[in-house]
């Protein structure tokens, strides 16, 4: 099984709608993610303009979609990202996809573009993201406790940040 990640193009955009409206995937992501196609095609657009501060990427399986990661600039002195959208296709779960997605994207990110600090948050209930980010080597910074209303309920957001030192000695 080969995994890689590609910038996400306009002909992208039928499986990033299904992927981000799936039923299985919608209540892991965030509120103001893109679930229409004019919005998504925007932030396709807007990766292809910015790329080094904003991106939408695919999740591709021995060459077939099946996942979304994205980032975009959070202090641009600072060279800090923040990760996000990260969600992998109902069909391709199970075998660690997400994991080595994951570690690929982060030192695309950390060596090819030149962050030095990358951010993720995590919704409290999420367990199987947050057991996904501390396999893929994320480090646990703490919680925003009741931070976000989701479905009538307050939710607690789980941060974790990753740094380039964390790679290991070949980074």
């Amino acid at each position: 099984m080969s995994v890689a990640f590609r910038r996400a193009r306009p002909d992208d955009v039928e499986f990033l709608l299904e992927l981000v409206n799936d039923e299985d995937v919608r209540p892991f992501l965030g509120v103001r993610t893109a679930q229409d196609r004019n919005p998504l095609r925007e932030e396709i657009e807007r990766s292809e303009r910015e790329p080094g501060s904003f991106g939408r990427f695919v999740i591709d399986v021995d060459g077939e979609a099946a996942g979304s990661m994205g980032f975009h600039l959070v202090s641009g002195p600072n060279r800090i990202a923040r990760l996000e959208l990260l969600a992998v296709h109902p069909r391709f779960r199970g075998r660690r996809i997400a994991d080595e997605a994951a570690r690929l994207f982060q030192r695309h990110l950390l060596l090819d573009l030149g962050f030095h600090r990358l951010e993720m948050e995590i919704y409290g209930f999420n367990e199987r993201a947050q057991a996904h980010a501390e396999r893929a080597g994320w480090v646990r910074e703490g919680v925003k406790r009741r931070a976000y209303r989701r479905d009538g309920r307050w939710e607690d957001g789980v941060l974790y940040s990753l740094l380039r030192e964390d790679l290991g000695s070949d980074a």
